[in-house]
């Protein structure tokens, strides 16, 4: 899927969408959102860990994490990651 449908599709289904990016290097422990979050890998990487399981994610995957989940992010060393962030109930 493309950042062009990925928006729409994302938005159609009540989220709002935006770019957005994490330095390389970031590590955020265990937490939670009060909102639903998709996320379109546009450049890097990402390794979300949610119930007891990491998953790298790279350019054009989508990782989802839903309201209230816990889980954590890591971004690789080497290069930020850039992605489009769809979020609803935030």
């Amino acid at each position: 899927m493309d950042r062009v449908e990925f928006k729409e599709q994302m938005e159609r289904n009540g989220f709002k969408v935006r770019e957005k990016s994490m330095a390389a290097g970031t590590v955020n422990r265990d937490h939670t959102h009060p909102f639903d979050a998709r996320l379109l890998i546009l450049s890097g990487h990402i390794t979300i860990g949610q119930n007891g399981e990491e998953k790298l994610f790279g350019p054009g995957e989508i990782c989802s994490v839903d309201a209230n989940i816990r889980h954590s992010e890591r971004v690789g060393s080497s290069m930020d990651v850039t992605y489009l962030a769809a979020l609803r109930g935030h």
